[in-house]
């Protein structure tokens, strides 16, 4: 990775950081394109139980686009057209990654830097966070993979009350729309992330993949295939499932090995 994207392995927790604290993380091509190796490496790596996507610093975890770079790399449809490719490749890599992912967020959340924080399966924020989608001032919109993971989470009308308004707005509504699981105080962020995801990185990998895989088949509305039902009784396959079993006869943690 480059220095403007950072990738840390603690045990079987991996963080991926934006690092531009001196532009507030503001998202240009390297960070898209360096995101997206990021989180393409560790979906290969099945020694991950969790995924954390957080920034530097504690004023923002990203004010969204680098307006800077817009007049030489998005100053026509052609070359909007190929930077959001490069954007939506970044954030189908956050969403489709196979492991738990949470973003640990600190501060500023706005534009490109929310549409990157929805592809996660988790949110969680500082009291001082702020939220928000106000690019109808810059005269842009959301594309159609970026609006669609906002309705997802908020519902249509108030998806359309983010992008209509342009409003930036504090953490408890944020979690009223549903798009923060959880508000914490700004000193205890990046605490309640690295717990939250030693909790999940605790339970066994498999189980955890195969609910958020679950979860997104279900999501599209198509009937299940019949091997795809069968696929809920898996589990009782693998050793994983011996491992946690006598586990909790013996009040023993178990030590799952993602097998």
């Amino acid at each position: 990775m480059s220095d403007l994207i950072l990738v840390e392995r603690n045990d079987r927790i991996a963080t991926v950081r934006l690092n531009r604290p001196d532009k507030l993380n503001a998202l240009n091509k390297a960070m898209w394109t360096g995101i997206a190796d990021a989180f393409g490496a560790l979906d290969r790596d099945d020694d991950i139980g969790c995924v954390v996507l957080t920034a530097a610093g504690d004023r923002a975890f990203s004010p969204g686009a680098d307006i800077a770079e817009f007049a030489s790399a998005r100053a026509d449809v052609v070359q909007a057209t190929a930077y959001g490719k490069v954007m939506h490749a970044t954030m189908g890599a956050v969403a489709a990654c196979r492991h738990p992912v949470i973003a640990v967020v600190k501060g500023i959340c706005v534009g490109g830097g929310l549409e990157i924080a929805l592809m996660c399966d988790m949110r969680i924020c500082g009291a001082s966070s702020r939220f928000g989608v106000p690019i109808n001032r810059l005269g842009l919109v959301m594309a159609y993979p970026e609006i669609e993971a906002l309705i997802r989470l908020c519902g249509e009308s108030v998806a359309l009350e983010i992008l209509f308004e342009a409003r930036v707005f504090g953490p408890e509504e944020a979690l009223r729309k549903r798009l923060v699981n959880r508000v914490v105080a700004d000193e205890k962020v990046d605490e309640e992330g690295l717990a939250t995801a030693r909790r999940i990185a605790d339970g066994a990998p498999l189980v955890n993949r195969w609910h958020k895989k679950f979860a997104r088949r279900l999501a599209e509305g198509r009937p299940l295939s019949e091997g795809e039902a069968a696929e809920g009784f898996a589990c009782f396959g693998t050793e994983d499932y011996r491992i946690g079993r006598e586990a909790f006869l013996a009040k023993a943690r178990p030590a799952f090995k993602g097998r």
